[in-house]
């Protein structure tokens, strides 16, 4: 955020939260509490922060509009991207055709560039999807201290809750088994549809859910590895380039990574766009594919069952919180480029 010149337009609008309080699903028994606030500040030189996706967005747009040499256009879906040797032509569903020296594809899961770079890549369906509603913090007071990351574990399901808009709402997501493909990231769900997979949890927190005004839902998909994200004069980031299940919160951190791996990149070889590109496929790969890989194995330990479940319980309560957060020293400890 620093690094885009965004960070103060977002800061009053962030959470700030002290700890990760993983629970037990069924009890709500404290199972343990990760530090954040001025401990991974301390550690990696930036505060730890929590936004509502449409802050984030505001926060973003604002940067652009501020930008004389930006134009913003709305309204405008691509249906073919082409390259060429000195430039890349996108045509619009409504006939209209754009050109320029490169076409960076930042389309989302659904993404047609993808379709261009990689087109090999085929959209996974994980079987689960997430259900998200916003509440009064005062409406969430039964869930602990609204200051904190909530996780809450159960048999192939999770809740996790979070404090956004400065600690005034409380943004609860709960991933749930689901065979719905529902290709709309703001679908309506009810209670009565949820409540079922969560019939495991802790009436502490279910009560708290139940009472929710409003709950959307979107279904969960990945791709595996892509073999580019970049080609030619086109190049992929975020969804469009890694989709990431949301079980380590780095989907849109990963997006905003790319942006400013990205820019350096163009910056540093302004007269070789496709050296450019190929620099920063080779920077980001790695990372994000690991991050992907993490992700998914998260997904995985949450939603343990029986003996497992037991295991995880157990190592999570006997090992010292600052060393489960060292664990992800590698995720929180990344520099943008200097």
């Amino acid at each position: 955020m620093t690094a885009l010149g965004v960070a103060p337009r977002l800061a009053p609008r962030a959470g700030r939260p002290t700890e990760i309080v993983i629970h037990q699903g069924a009890s709500g028994r404290i199972l343990a509490r990760m530090p954040l606030g001025d401990w991974i500040e301390e550690r990696h030189g930036a505060p730890y922060w929590v936004v509502h996706r449409r802050d984030l967005q505001a926060a973003l747009l604002a940067a652009v509009a501020a930008e004389p040499l930006i134009e913003f256009m709305t309204g405008v879906t691509i249906s073919t991207a082409t390259a060429h040797g000195d430039h890349v032509e996108v045509r619009s569903a409504t006939g209209d055709t754009l050109r320029g020296a490169v076409l960076i594809g930042a389309d989302g899961i659904r993404s047609v560039i993808r379709k261009v770079v990689a087109p090999q890549a085929r959209l996974e369906f994980s079987g689960t999807a997430a259900s998200r509603t916003l509440l009064p913090a005062s409406a969430a007071a039964a869930l602990g201290d609204p200051n904190t990351v909530g996780v809450w574990l159960a048999p192939g399901a999770h809740v996790v809750h979070y404090p956004v808009e400065a600690g005034a709402k409380i943004a609860v997501v709960a991933i749930v088994p689901d065979d719905r493909m529902i290709d709309d990231w703001a679908a309506p769900n009810d209670w009565a549809t949820l409540a079922p997979h969560l019939a495991a949890f802790s009436p502490t927190l279910t009560t708290v859910l139940a009472a929710a005004p409003e709950w959307r839902r979107w279904a969960l998909f990945e791709t595996g590895p892509l073999e580019c994200l970049a080609a030619g004069r086109i190049a992929l980031v975020g969804d469009a380039a890694h989709p990431i299940l949301p079980f380590l919160a780095q989907g849109g951190v990963m997006a905003l990574e790319d942006s400013v791996v990205l820019a350096d990149c163009l910056a540093t070889r302004p007269t070789d766009i496709p050296g450019a590109l190929k620099n920063y496929e080779t920077a980001r790969r790695h990372r994000v594919n690991a991050i992907a890989a993490a992700s998914r194995r998260n997904g995985r330990i949450f939603h343990l069952s029986g003996a497992a479940a037991m295991a995880r319980n157990i190592a999570l309560a006997a090992v010292p919180a600052s060393r489960l957060m060292a664990r992800y020293d590698w995720v929180y400890g990344w520099r943008p480029p200097a």
